[in-house]
């Protein structure tokens, strides 16, 4: 094994190590007065592991020459497009919660070290080739995103919702644990590659057993049903920063980790985990579209959001073909775009005494008071509600593209008749904004930084974003084609 190799293959994740163990000694000799120079370094870290990474997925890397260690890492194409996500949603979260918790009094040294140990767990998980590394990716992103949800501690919501993910998320991952304790037993081995060759002949149960486990563990971790009930409460309780955090980068790693346990590691028995995948998309949607309906709360709704569109983007997956995994990628980007522009806006939500507003009956009329918030929150419903011409339409279509071209015609269908359902609870907030009295709710002063961030997303997502959508479909495809997919 070339150890030389290997390392210059993690190095942006040597630098987030490093980073994050360094910043955590200023922070404990610094104390919370040095929490944002600990923040600002903290953002410059994840910058040059986002730069270190743009080559391998401009180059579409893939191959031996990618593999570290002995196989258990990979730094492909498809890991890197990750990451870029990753790092950017980590960023946005770092910009954005110093104005969040200085209100509070509560802006805490220790904050952007868990985030920059969040993204090294997720920067592990979404290069794991082998399903230890995959554990230990995702149990460090995990213990960091279990203190995060709970950081406020003098506020019960925050104590709530960090007790809850903590019990749930430590049951799921027995669950997953259990699933890659009977891989290993009945494959005897780990690796993906591995895997996929003891699995070439067929299932046996307990092989079968062993990825529905995975499976199972893994669709908590993205917050699919029927494993999504601990997301409403944990994104309602956790500070906003947070929540747009979980809202986000964890997202894309577990998805990202899905789609490489399923089409790398089981891509020759699709037809095995298609059923599972289908009916957690099909739920999902479902479930998010009717739950969302009568929600009174915007982080609330958001929450059910993010499981609607978890279905879709599991559309992409069940197609089991590299179209279906470009389009899963293009679909995801376009989606943190999405996710981080509407936290903003909720966080730009605030009264005159700067007390964050998150009832949807405050957004009345707010399109008269605060018009230009009014107008980038409305474009950002109707774009995760995929309603052309916004950019989130085309995240929508080119999944359904992918499970049409894989002759799975009845989910595209199904999907696309549930869009529409879930659209109502997204015109809700716009009828509420543009057609009520005026409330007079929303009149707290905003912060540059927060208004910087809505309007790079609120462009992205404006139909100059489809500007991007050549761009961004060559590096999906480039990324796709990098997983070793067993069609």
């Amino acid at each position: 094994m070339d150890y030389a190799a290997s390392f210059g293959l993690i190095l942006p994740e040597l630098i987030l190590a490093a980073s994050g163990l360094i910043l955590l000694l200023v922070a404990a000799w610094g104390g919370d007065k040095a929490a944002s120079t600990v923040s600002i370094a903290a953002t410059i870290a994840l910058g040059g592991a986002f730069a270190l990474v743009v080559p391998s997925v401009c180059a579409g890397s893939s191959g031996p020459d990618r593999l570290a260690f002995s196989g258990l890492f990979t730094a492909d194409a498809f890991a890197g497009l990750a990451k870029l996500m990753i790092f950017a949603a980590s960023g946005a979260a770092l910009m954005v919660a110093p104005r969040f918790f200085d209100r509070l009094n509560a802006m805490r040294a220790e904050f952007p070290v868990l985030i920059l140990f969040a993204a090294l767990g997720m920067s592990i998980m979404v290069s794991a080739a082998d399903l230890v590394t995959l554990y230990m990716g995702l149990e460090l992103n995990s213990l960091a995103a279990y203190v995060l949800a709970a950081i406020l501690r003098d506020d019960e919501r925050s104590a709530e919702a960090g007790l809850k993910y903590f019990v749930l998320g430590a049951l799921a991952s027995g669950i997953l644990l259990f699933g890659i304790s009977l891989t290993y037993g009945f494959t005897g081995t780990t690796n993906f590659t591995g895997i996929a060759i003891a699995v070439a002949d067929g299932l046996s149960t307990g092989q079968l057993f062993g990825l529905t486990f995975v499976l199972a563990g893994l669709a908590f971790k993205i917050s699919a049903a029927p494993f999504h009930m601990w997301t409403p409460d944990v994104y309602e309780g956790a500070p906003t920063p947070v929540t747009m955090f979980f809202a986000s980068a964890p997202k894309v790693a577990a998805i990202a980790l899905l789609a490489r346990v399923a089409l790398e590691g089981f891509g020759s028995q699709a037809l095995a985990w298609q059923q599972i995948v289908i009916f957690a998309a099909l739920l999902s949607i479902v479930i998010g579209a009717l739950g969302a309906i009568g929600q009174q709360n915007v982080k609330r709704l958001l929450a059910y959001s993010s499981i609607n569109n978890v279905g879709f983007i599991l559309i992409g997956l069940a197609a089991g073909t590299l179209a279906g995994a470009s389009a899963m990628m293009v679909y995801l980007a376009i989606y943190v775009v999405m996710t981080i522009g509407s936290f903003v806006a909720v966080l730009l939500m605030r009264d005159a005494d700067g007390n964050p507003v998150e009832a949807v009956s405050d957004l009345a009329g707010l399109s008269t008071t605060r018009p230009v918030l009014a107008w980038c929150l409305m474009a950002l419903m109707f774009s995760l509600a995929g309603i052309p011409p916004l950019f989130g339409f085309w995240g929508k279509f080119v999944v359904f593209q992918a499970a049409v071209e894989a002759d799975l015609i009845a989910l595209a269908a199904i999907g696309i008749a549930a869009s529409v359902i879930g659209a109502f609870y997204y015109i809700k907030i716009v009828k509420v904004m543009f057609f009520d009295e005026p409330a007079g709710t929303v009149t707290g002063k905003s912060d540059t930084a927060h208004w910087a961030l809505l309007a790079i997303c609120a462009v992205i997502i404006s139909p100059l974003g489809y500007l991007l959508t050549g761009w961004l479909g060559n590096l999906a495809d480039m990324a796709a084609a990098s997983l070793a997919v067993a069609i």
